[in-house]
C-alpha cells in the first residue's frame, strides 16, 4: 500500500519503506515506477529479515558507517539495504527474481 505524506521528508528525500507501507512525499511520486521499486525491494528486505531486525541492521550500519565516512549522507547511500535499492530500482523484474538475503553482497565495495 502507497501512502502520501509530506510532511515525514527533508530534503532530497521523496519515499521510504515502513512495513508494510510505501510512504511517498507527494501523489506524483506514486506513478515514479523507479522510486516504487526500489522501495518494493526495501519491503523484500524488511521481509527477510522480519521487519525489526532489518531497522536494528540499517540504523547500527549506517551509524557505522557515518563514522567510518563523517558524513551522514554517504554514510546513507552506502548501507548495504541502500546499494541494492540503487543498484537495481531501474531493473523492475528485479524483486521477482531476487534471491533472499542478497543485500549482503553490498555490504562490500567490490
Amino acid at each position: 500500500m502507497i501512502l502520501v505524506f509530506k510532511h515525514l521528508f527533508r530534503k532530497n528525500y521523496v519515499g521510504l519503506t515502513l512495513w508494510p507501507f510505501i510512504i511517498v512525499k507527494e501523489n506524483i511520486y506514486k506513478e515514479d515506477t523507479v522510486l516504487i521499486n526500489h522501495e518494493k525491494i526495501h519491503l523484500k528486505q524488511q521481509l527477510e529479515l522480519l521487519v525489526l531486525p532489518f531497522y536494528i541492521w540499517y540504523i547500527g550500519e549506517w551509524l557505522l558507517r557515518t563514522l567510518l565516512y563523517l558524513d551522514r549522507y554517504r554514510a546513507y547511500q552506502n548501507i548495504s539495504f541502500e546499494r541494492e535499492a540503487f543498484a537495481n530500482e531501474k531493473d523492475l523484474g528485479y524483486t521477482e527474481r531476487r534471491k533472499p538475503y542478497s543485500f549482503l553482497n553490498y555490504l562490500t565495495r567490490p
